[in-house]
């Protein structure tokens, strides 16, 4: 479990997993992913995430809003598919439901996610990307502190999908010491 000064991201537990599905069947938050996700596709993924954790000991946490609201989304680290071009690497990633959008909630728990992976996994580098027209969560990559590092096109869409066309940020170890300052 991490605490911030506003969240905690800890393990999912089955409670969870309905507010996770009516957050992925929400047209709003996943308007830059190929599809809406069914109950069963969102009730799968998250207890692929929730097993990821109890295995390694981190993951895509589950955000809580201590006194307010026990989910709000998910914060925190994976590792993409190995048919992506930077591969192998770990990402810093979120989703978060609408009503929460705009709090500054998924920068601070990515800053968070950040510090566990630079402190308590000793990475060197942290990826982040999402599509080109996701301007919202690249102000979110920029706030943390990642530069910008490329385009690409992701490699389980159509050249012609609309959403095909990625944007990569990246982050090193001494460039987080600098920002974290």
């Amino acid at each position: 479990m991490i605490r911030t000064e506003r969240l905690i991201l800890r393990q999912w537990d089955d409670e969870d997993l309905l507010l996770f599905s009516q957050m992925c069947s929400d047209k709003d938050v996943m308007e830059f992913f190929p599809k809406l996700l069914t109950a069963e596709e969102s009730f799968s993924g998250a207890r692929r995430i929730q097993s990821l954790i109890a295995d390694r000991g981190w993951g895509f946490w589950a955000v809580e809003l201590p006194g307010q609201s026990k989910f709000i989304g998910f914060v925190g680290l994976h590792t993409p598919k190995e048919n992506m071009p930077f591969s192998p690497c770990v990402e810093v990633g979120w989703r978060l439901a609408k009503p929460y959008w705009g709090m500054g909630y998924a920068t601070e728990a990515a800053k968070a996610s950040l510090h566990y992976a630079f402190t308590h996994l000793g990475l060197e580098e942290v990826v982040s990307f999402t599509t080109a027209q996701n301007i919202r969560s690249q102000a979110v990559m920029k706030k943390i502190g990642m530069p910008y590092a490329c385009n690409f096109k992701h490699p389980d869409l159509e050249p012609s999908h609309p959403l095909c066309e990625h944007v990569l940020y990246k982050i090193n170890r001494e460039q987080w010491e600098q920002h974290s300052l």
